[in-house]
């Protein structure tokens, strides 16, 4: 069966679309048990990150792919919106094209960076624990996998790749100056969030403080970066004390509001604050960056300034492409053979059936005393027959276009002897 797939990314939609259809990691089982009744499809697999979310299918046809869209243009919080103009749809070779490329960093906003293809794994991993991987797409994730490492060991892709973190502290830097002089709040326990403190942390700051919904997990990340620890009920109360504040959490709504910084700003006498968003539905209302004094970034004016700092990429690009496209071949190949194999067993059946029964006639002929170079004459004669039989018969009955078809056909079954 054919392979669809079907997304939104940071090429196509704004943040402000994206984190409409963003599914966190808790909510994504059910909803590929939702894609499966409303699908149909054989397969399924759902990768939702900050930069893109995208379903991918093994279905009979394109109407999986159009019930896909439907799903997704019927979530609650996409109500509203005209989610077709943000798509886009992929079919065959493109579909293993498109997750190489995407798992290697190369479909990433920053090219090259590593986060993605652990969260393509992840995504692989709860639709495995869904049982909604078992055929060709499953076998295409694995192949993505391989991929990825290849284009990663074999390029410079990794080298060229500059983190959200690290373009979130020379933001700061061209901002503050001097690292040692601010207070840091980090929102948040995550990949990013890690990656931030270790940037930051190397710059020693006055003082680092996490915060988190779950104060036992803030002291754990704190604990390795000699910071303290908060909750997020007391931001409100302390928020104000921090020159920058970078926050990726999995809420999906904002934890911080246009109120919460507009007190913040009288308590700091207009000292000026930089925040990053680093969340996917966003942490920060987006009226925040409309108060004087507050540097806000989010995904995707972050990713705008780090895309101009990135221009010597083209090689890496180029071969890392290169790799792909011969994987992807290869792929494809081996999924075209994997559809043959029910007509190599068809004909390996009706083969059988041909040799036991000119087996029988002729052991019956020796049963009777026949001569034994007769009767292999006759094997050979009936087994022959029986071989060309079917294909001679259809090329008789053809004619015009379908009958020189055939023929080509036939001639690339039967090549002359040389």
């Amino acid at each position: 069966m054919p392979l669809y797939a079907l997304g939104l990314n940071h090429r196509t939609a704004s943040i402000e679309v994206r984190e409409r259809v963003a599914f966190p990691l808790t909510a994504q089982r059910s909803a590929i048990d939702s894609l499966r009744q409303e699908t149909d499809a054989q397969e399924i697999a759902l990768i939702s990150t900050c930069n893109r979310t995208e379903i991918y299918l093994r279905a009979s046809n394109r109407v999986a792919l159009e019930a896909a869209a439907r799903w997704l243009n019927a979530q609650p919080a996409a109500i509203g919106l005209d989610l077709s103009s943000h798509f886009y749809t992929l079919h065959e070779a493109d579909v293993p094209r498109h997750a190489f490329r995407v798992a290697s960093g190369l479909d990433s906003m920053i090219l090259g960076e590593p986060q993605i293809l652990g969260q393509v794994k992840l995504a692989v991993k709860i639709a495995n624990e869904a049982n909604a991987l078992s055929g060709s797409l499953d076998r295409m994730f694995q192949e993505t996998f391989k991929v990825a490492k290849e284009v990663r060991t074999q390029t410079e892709i990794g080298a060229t790749s500059v983190s959200m973190a690290a373009a979130s502290l020379k933001l700061a830097q061209q901002l503050f100056g001097d690292i040692r002089e601010i207070k840091l709040l980090l929102i948040g326990v995550g990949e990013m969030i890690e990656l931030s403190a270790t940037h930051f942390a190397a710059q020693s700051p006055k003082q680092i403080v996490v915060a988190n919904r779950t104060l036992e997990r803030g002291e754990e990340l704190a604990r390795r970066f000699n910071a303290s620890a908060i909750t997020l009920q007391a931001l409100p109360e302390r928020v104000h004390e921090f020159d920058a504040v970078i926050t990726s959490t999995g809420s999906t709504l904002p934890i911080i509001g246009k109120g919460m910084i507009e007190r913040a700003l009288k308590l700091r006498r207009r000292k000026p604050m930089f925040i990053v968003d680093l969340a996917v539905p966003r942490d920060v209302e987006a009226e925040v960056g409309e108060l004087n004094d507050i540097y806000l970034y989010t995904l995707d004016s972050l990713g705008r300034v780090i895309q101009q700092n990135l221009d010597k990429r083209e090689a890496a690009v180029a071969q890392a492409d290169a790799i792909i496209k011969i994987r992807t071949e290869e792929f494809m190949n081996w999924l075209a053979a994997r559809s043959a194999v029910p007509v190599i067993q068809q004909i390996r059946g009706r083969a059988d059936q041909y040799r036991q029964t000119e087996l029988e006639r002729a052991q019956k002929m020796l049963a009777k005393g026949e001569d034994p170079a007769k009767v292999l004459e006759a094997l050979a004669h009936g087994l022959t027959n029986k071989f060309l039989h079917h294909p001679l018969a259809a090329l008789n009955r053809s004619a015009g276009e379908d009958r020189d078809a055939l023929a080509n056909v036939l001639e690339k079954l039967y090549p002359q002897a040389e």
